[in-house]
């Protein structure tokens, strides 16, 4: 007596299948740990604080979500995702079992490829916050475009490791990355050649101090105090007003340092 109706049924599934239906369940637990654990340690790492403030943040919030939770989510799916592969293969139906082999063969590297975006994005907000704050105090146009230079730059390199991870030609990577490094580098000389001297300037007047904070000096027509000074500019206050000179111009125009 084989129990009745769903004994038979019991019996008359191969058991391959029965082990394949417990290797899927197994894999479906095994990413649901995943993702509870990739977000614990992705918090206790100190990651939303890290990323707060970031385009790729804000747009996840608006979606009801977190930088953490997609990373959290793509890892669970990632570990069901082997799980079923692997039950499918144990199910050995051929031309499914051959179909998806080739899939699970692709699917480490596409797992790896959508985290390299995901990080390239967030990393180049991120980069994008920090150039600007640095550079806030910094009264040149030139500036307002490198936090998107530093970006983009991000954005760039991460989207080619990501290409590399799914299959396209290393070769042509390599070539891609050249040109665009050569055209930063080219284009980026010729837009802040007058950012670079201001620097360069500044590097000579911070090491050598001809004057510093307090001290009384004339720029031209203007004579203030020196408020602050740094790599690119400096600021003289006078009669209430705060004037910043680049760098470039102090050093072409010269300035008088007045002893009271």
């Amino acid at each position: 007596m084989q129990g009745g109706p769903i004994g038979r049924v019991v019996t008359a599934v191969p058991l391959r299948l029965w082990f394949a239906f417990a290797t899927a369940v197994t894999g479906l637990v095994l990413g649901w740990l995943a993702r509870l654990l990739t977000g614990r340690l992705l918090r206790r790492a100190g990651v939303p604080v890290v990323i707060e403030g970031t385009t790729f943040e804000r747009t996840a919030r608006e979606f009801g979500t977190s930088t953490v939770a997609i990373l959290a989510a793509i890892a669970g799916y990632f570990v069901f995702g082997i799980g079923l592969f692997a039950a499918i293969g144990v199910a050995d139906v051929d031309y499914v079992a051959q179909f998806w082999n080739a899939v699970a063969g692709f699917l480490p590297r596409l797992f790896v490829a959508v985290i390299v975006l995901i990080v390239g994005v967030v990393v180049g907000d991120k980069a994008e916050l920090l150039v600007s704050e640095r550079f806030r105090g910094v009264k040149l146009p030139q500036t307002g475009v490198l936090p998107v230079v530093a970006k983009y730059s991000v954005f760039y390199l991460a989207a080619l490791i990501a290409l590399g991870q799914v299959g396209v030609a290393t070769a042509a990577l390599i070539i891609l990355l050249g040109a665009y490094v050569f055209a930063l580098v080219f284009l980026g000389g010729l837009a802040f050649r007058h950012l670079l001297s201001a620097g360069a300037v500044g590097t000579y007047l911070l090491l050598r101090q001809p004057y510093t904070i307090g001290d009384e000096i004339r720029i031209g027509d203007v004579r203030g105090i020196v408020q602050e000074m740094d790599l690119f500019v400096t600021h003289v206050e006078t009669d209430g007003e705060e004037h910043v000179f680049p760098n470039s111009k102090v050093f072409t125009d010269g300035f008088v340092r007045i002893h009271s």
